[in-house]
Parts: structure tokens; C-alpha cells; sequence
């Protein structure tokens, strides 16, 4: 009985674990149906079927639906969208198409950007161009109070009003048991429309217009909301 007893519990362990690791390896598609994934947001943000950017004009349309979330940020409404989901390491996919000169951006964890923006036809991309990593920022600093960033290895972007394609593998800041930081946040990779665009990119703090201003384990997707027109779409992750 005792044998027995000893027998089950290490099953039901091994079971937890198993399950636990299935969980963190797993992939998860965030439902557009609604937008029961997302914290409430601004009337900026919206689930359309279709939308239209042109590539030579500031003209746009869509059709009401589901499927694609779009940002059209009119003053006061200018809200981020945050995911309910709170993530360390992870990998990040999703698509997203952009009006002409229009700018976004993806932060992890609330805190660290990659930058979405027309950068269709610039010869030599800087932080600030899409796939950048954005500059951190510091108002005590003289006299550039913009540092750091670091800009695409290459232009990768295509022309606005297409669907063009992120795939983000992010690693979390490290902490101690006292919660001092041991580790900086890192892009592992980066890759726009197939190309890596980042690699091993460290990241000291919350790049400019996070979120947050603090660094900790765990922190939501963030979308920026405040710029200009952007359509996202195929979001997916994977907890690393």
C-alpha cells in the first residue's frame, strides 16, 4: 500500500511537470473574434474584416468584422492595447500593415520596442525605422537625452498598405531573490519579412514611451496606439 501510495505521487508529479512544460513550449493564437484577450482600451482601437492603406496617399478604408485589429487614433482617444497575458521569455509572431508615414510600435513586456514604421524605400535604416530597436531616453541627460537603439541590420520593409510580418524571440530581464536585476532584457532575434533584422540585442531599461519605467519579471504585449494607422493581424506566441 505504501509502495503504492509513493508510486502514484510520483506519477501525479511527473504528470505536473510534463503538463507544466507542455504549457511553456505550446502556441497560442490570440482570438480577434473580440477582444476578450486585450485589458479595455480606447475607441482607437477597432476589429474591422478588411482594410486598405494606400501606398501613395493618406487614404484608407475598412469594413467592419473581425479578424484584424485597427488603430485609427483620433485626439483624445490615442490608447495602447495591452494583452491580458503577462509573459517573460517569448516568442512573438504576428502581421501587420501600416498607412504611409504612419508609426507604431510593439513593446514586450509594456517596456521594450520594436518599432513599426514606413520605412519603405530608406537606404540606411536608423533605430527609429521599422525593426528598429527604440532608443531609451533620459530628460536628466545633457545634452542627448536619446541613447542607445540600434537600427535594423537592413530595410526589410515593404511598401505601405502591404502585410509584412514579425517574428520576435524576446528574453525577459533576470532578477535575484531580492530582486535586484542580473540580467538585461535581450532580443535574441528579430526578423522582418523573413529577414533577421536583430540579434542579441541588449536592452539596459524600458526603451522611450514604455509603458512602464520599472524592469520586472513579467509584463504584457503592448501596441502603441498614439501615432498613426495600423493593422494587425495572426498574432501568435510561445511561451520560451
Amino acid at each position: 500500500m505504501k509502495f503504492s501510495f509513493i508510486s502514484l505521487l510520483c506519477v501525479m508529479l511527473f504528470c505536473s511537470l510534463e503538463s507544466a512544460a507542455q504549457k511553456k513550449g505550446s502556441s497560442h493564437a490570440i482570438s480577434l473574434h473580440a477582444l476578450t484577450e486585450f485589458e479595455p482600451t480606447t475607441s482607437n482601437w477597432k476589429l474591422v474584416k478588411s482594410v486598405s492603406f494606400s501606398p501613395t496617399s493618406d487614404q484608407k478604408s475598412f469594413e467592419p468584422g473581425e479578424g484584424i485589429l485597427l488603430a485609427l487614433p483620433v485626439k483624445p482617444d490615442t490608447g495602447h492595447l495591452f494583452t491580458k497575458m503577462q509573459h517573460s521569455d517569448l516568442e512573438l509572431e504576428f502581421d501587420f500593415a501600416v498607412a504611409k508615414q504612419s508609426n507604431s510600435g510593439v513593446y514586450l513586456q509594456g517596456r521594450y520596442e520594436v518599432q513599426i514604421f514606413d520605412s519603405w524605400g530608406v537606404e540606411k535604416p536608423a533605430f527609429y525605422d521599422c525593426g528598429g530597436i527604440y532608443q531609451r531616453w533620459d530628460e536628466s541627460r545633457s545634452p542627448k537625452k536619446g541613447f542607445e537603439g540600434n537600427a535594423p541590420t537592413q530595410n526589410a520593409c515593404k511598401e505601405p498598405g502591404a502585410w509584412q510580418h514579425f517574428k520576435i524571440k524576446f528574453q525577459a530581464p533576470r532578477f535575484d531573490k531580492n530582486g535586484q536585476k542580473t540580467a538585461n532584457a535581450k532580443f535574441i532575434r528579430v526578423e522582418l519579412n523573413g529577414v533577421t533584422v536583430q540579434e542579441n540585442v541588449d536592452v539596459t531599461g524600458p526603451t522611450r514611451s514604455a509603458a512602464f519605467e520599472d524592469e520586472r519579471a513579467l509584463g504584457p504585449i503592448m501596441f502603441q496606439g498614439d501615432h498613426g494607422p495600423v493593422a494587425i493581424q495572426n498574432i501568435r506566441y510561445c511561451f520560451l
